[in-house]
């Protein structure tokens, strides 16, 4: 293997233009690179980390949606069943249009409509 080509040999020191660099310029070099490799390796992990995260998010949410889309199709189906039952039984119930829509919808009396309580008024 040819000196220099493995980017990981931290060996293999260019020369630098003009003199020759001193001893601990070699060592700050060296320490610079492998700093800069962990750096590198670190980036990579962690990029390669979130793209894993991303693909598991996109495989729930299609599972997600193809849930959604089963639901709206047998909803859509059950109001088309209830549709089409009651435009069958519409023609049974004649005697229902003549009454007034007091006796169709009666009022409410349940706890949900609360009648109005009074306020007791103190003098000043």
């Amino acid at each position: 293997m040819a000196q220099g080509s493995d980017s990981n040999d931290t060996s293999y020191k260019s020369p630098s233009p003009g003199s020759r660099p001193s001893s601990s310029d070699d060592v700050k070099k060296v320490m610079r690179r492998e700093k800069n490799r962990i750096a590198a390796q670190k980036s990579r992990m962690r990029q390669t980390q979130k793209a894993d995260s991303l693909h598991l998010e996109s495989e729930n949410l299609e599972k997600e949606n193809a849930a959604l889309r089963k639901e709206v199709k047998q909803l859509t189906e059950e109001a088309k069943y209830l549709s089409s039952v009651l435009s069958n039984h519409e023609p049974l119930c004649t005697g229902l249009a003549a009454q007034t829509p007091e006796l169709l919808y009666p009022p409410h009396h349940g706890s949900y409509h609360q009648q109005h309580i009074p306020v007791p008024h103190y003098p000043h």
